[in-house]
């Protein structure tokens, strides 16, 4: 398989470009930076923001482009409502007209997000749970998501969409972790306490990083996973209460409670637990990893 790996330096992007290449495909990698963060072969610079850059592309004998750039965040896209929109769902378009103009036969795989879900208390959600948009970004991916059907319909290029709950873990570096995981562990290791808003009672699917590269490879190389959404969800469901509590007591910090600022409280989504059972049975995938073994191994 050959593939265009689109977002190479970034989180989910490194690894998945270090694990594509110890599996022996081939890949052309793409990013901002003027240089691979890795030292990836078949490297080239990509300013997502400039279409005409993204019309120099030609996917002719490209099997697979994995969209992993773009910009994440809550409520911060408010005030860069422009570059949440350029980099997520333009970027997206452009890269579709590429692949319409040099290459249809190529397959998209796009990772997608929790924030697209109603939260409901306590309930697993399958991926036609109720829908709901607090946030710019999560309109953005919801959005996005409608593209690609569009595409597919109307052009035959083909998509898969992949839901990712709240990844962790790093193979790369000596940061750990990625997000809210990265952030309490970053505290703890600077012998910091760790501050949580509210109770912390919401709860999260978590998958480590192995793993959903390795999720992603899965759908990637499955022809029957065209066109098809599945949530990525990994072995465990923890409260944001329950892993902070987890790092503080390994690194013996404190763990207090704060109010939610207003807009914070206002964009929370409560609970998101996937129900990932039609990702494991279509492929009879086992994760390998779960957080309590990660941190006490690191």
């Amino acid at each position: 398989m050959n593939a265009a790996i689109i977002g190479s330096n970034g989180y989910i992007g490194r690894h998945l470009s270090k694990y594509w290449l110890e599996q022996g495909y081939q890949a052309r990698f793409f990013d901002v930076n003027e240089q691979s963060t890795d030292h990836l072969p078949n490297y080239s610079s990509l300013n997502l923001k400039d279409l005409d850059a993204i019309k120099q592309l030609n996917f002719e004998g490209t099997d697979l482009i994995f969209l992993l750039a773009g910009l994440t965040g809550t409520s911060q896209a408010f005030a860069n409502f422009s570059q949440f929109i350029d980099l997520n769902e333009k970027a997206l378009l452009g890269i579709l007209e590429q692949m319409r103009a040099t290459n249809p036969k190529a397959r998209i795989i796009f990772p997608s997000t929790r924030l697209v879900y109603k939260g409901a208390e306590n309930t697993p959600l399958k991926e036609d749970a109720p829908k709901e948009f607090k946030t710019i970004y999560a309109l953005n991916k919801f959005a996005c998501e409608q593209y690609l059907q569009m595409y597919a319909q109307y052009f035959g290029i083909n998509h898969t969409i992949a839901r990712i709950c709240v990844p962790y873990g790093n193979e790369m570096d000596n940061s750990y972790s990625f997000g809210t995981i990265g952030f309490f562990l970053n505290k703890a290791l600077k012998n910091e306490d760790i501050t949580i808003y509210g109770s912390g009672n919401q709860k999260r699917s978590l998958i480590h990083i192995h793993d959903l590269v390795r999720a992603l490879t899965c759908v990637a190389l499955a022809p029957e996973a065209a066109n098809q959404t599945y949530n990525l969800g990994g072995n465990d469901t923890l409260s944001i209460a329950d892993i902070a509590q987890a790092i503080a007591k390994k690194y013996d910090v404190k763990l207090q409670n704060t109010d939610f600022p207003p807009l914070d409280a206002a964009i929370e989504s409560g609970d998101t637990i996937f129900d990932s059972s039609y990702f494991e049975r279509s492929f009879d995938f086992e994760y390998l990893q779960n957080f309590k073994n990660w941190l006490n191994a690191i």
